[in-house]
């Protein structure tokens, strides 16, 4: 199942996690501090394929894959296939109302599936909810919060592939 290294706001090897996800992996760069997120950015060009977060001027500048939407700017995806056609576009999801809304995406990243510690107070879906809601998505899902070694096996194959940020690091 492909891997998807979220990055955050924490000061971490992040260039090291990329290097050792497998092929075919991408890196999606993500964190509320755009000097920071740049930064980032710019230590993993050429490791990983690397879609920004929510930061399409950062995702021309540096050369990114793609772009990855918050669910609040999910409509925007059309307006990006447009102008960037070549780009991977992405975007979270935390129901399945908000899966409805994903056309013109590559792929959308389900969360939280797991209790995790970066959303303290979200309520999981939990796996079965979880596998309920991408097999009615209309693009490929991806499990995110709380994914690790110990839990992914329940996800089942209604998921694309899984998205972390800790169990990666």
């Amino acid at each position: 199942m492909p891997l998807v290294l979220m990055t955050d706001d924490r000061e971490a090897d992040w260039a090291g996690a990329a290097r050792r996800l497998p092929r075919g992996s991408v890196v999606v760069v993500r964190g509320r501090d755009a000097g920071a997120r740049r930064r980032v950015a710019e230590s993993l060009h050429g490791i990983a394929p690397l879609l920004i977060a929510d930061d399409p001027a950062l995702a021309l500048a540096v050369g990114a894959a793609g772009l990855h939407l918050p669910e609040r700017r999910m409509r925007e995806a059309s307006h990006w296939r447009v102008r960037r056609p070549d780009w991977i576009i992405t975007a979270s999801a935390h129901s399945l109302r908000a899966l409805m809304q994903a056309g013109g995406l590559d792929a959308v990243f389900l969360s939280p599936v797991f209790a995790t510690t970066s959303h303290k107070d979200a309520m999981p879906l939990t796996p079965v909810r979880a596998a309920l809601i991408a097999n009615h998505a209309p693009v490929p899902v991806y499990a995110l919060g709380g994914v690790a070694a110990r839990n992914a096996a329940l996800l089942g194959p209604a998921f694309s592939g899984i998205a972390a940020i800790g169990s990666l690091l």
